[in-house]
């Protein structure tokens, strides 16, 4: 596999959320001689306007921001059955980042209310109603540990803070500033990984031990680029322009290129999800 060139112009940061015509595309996956094989590409929002960030809530089953008739809403879109429905009741701001709750059906997002105001909120399964999760904090980008524990980064002026929320005692822990979006659970294990802002600009990933808060790191993520998702408890995976690049912590320190999408007409790729038991690929790019 030949190694990754990164030739990217870093961009400057933006809290805005994009409302570009983005679409979630999902593929089976599995490993292949050169890296990743894609296969059975299907655009699940085909939809105008923005939809984005990607969540699986089961293995046939997942939920994205989507453009709702002008506004962005939790839609959830099931696999198998090809149905698609919207989630949460309306509200006067829009949701993104939805998530599902480790072990309930409820699910977590980002309201982003038409005056600036920006919370996290939860949203009943049964429902669809709404309730603040943690009064007075700006979350802009959050990812659950358990339940109770969430990693998150949280505006501050024109950079974000890593702050650990637990829901139990309604705190919220500042652990380091100028933190980059990219937050996940590393699958089967005690830790979760972030990025920090290096002192060249560009974002380290670092891995958090959820049990001691003793944080490691891990690489540098390529030039440019902000989102990463874990296959596994050791490979990592990116999106620059239509390729994907993975980062795998027990093989060489190298980026290797290892899939393409430019065959299904696909380009800047950016927030991508996997399925629970890693069979499936979700992927938010922008059509050629």
């Amino acid at each position: 596999m030949k190694k990754l060139l990164f030739l990217f112009i870093i961009l400057t940061s933006s809290f805005i959320f994009a409302q570009e015509n983005t679409e979630v595309y999902v593929f089976d996956i599995r490993p292949a001689y050169e890296g990743l094989e894609l296969m059975n590409p299907r655009n699940i929002s085909d939809n105008q306007g923005y939809d984005n960030q990607p969540f699986f809530i089961s293995n046939e089953a997942l939920i994205f921001a989507g453009n709702n008739d002008g506004q962005t809403d939790i839609s959830e879109y099931n696999l198998t059955s090809k149905l698609q429905k919207w989630v949460n009741n309306k509200t006067e701001g829009g949701e993104y980042s939805p998530q599902k709750f480790p072990s309930s059906n409820d699910l977590a997002s980002v309201r982003l209310d038409k005056d600036g105001l920006q919370r996290l909120y939860r949203y009943n399964s049964q429902t669809g109603s709404s309730s603040e999760l943690i009064k007075n904090l700006q979350v802009a980008y959050f990812a659950f540990y358990n339940d109770q524990k969430i990693l998150s980064t949280v505006l501050d002026g024109d950079s974000m803070d890593l702050v650990l929320i637990d829901l139990s005692s309604k705190t919220a822990d500042t652990i380091f500033r100028n933190a980059g979006r990219s937050l996940q659970k590393v699958p089967k294990t005690n830790s979760m990984s972030y990025s920090l802002v290096n002192e060249d600009g560009n974002l380290d990933l670092y891995m958090l031990d959820m049990d001691s808060y003793e944080s490691y790191f891990i690489c540098e993520l390529p030039i440019g680029i902000k989102d990463c998702v874990w296959i596994n408890d050791t490979q990592i995976l990116v999106g620059s322009g239509n390729k994907l690049y993975m980062y795998d912590t027990l093989g060489e320190p190298e980026w290797t290129r290892v899939a393409s999408l430019e065959e299904y007409g696909l380009k800047n790729i950016s927030r991508m999800a996997i399925s629970p038991d890693g069979k499936k690929l979700a992927v938010v790019a922008l059509p050629m």
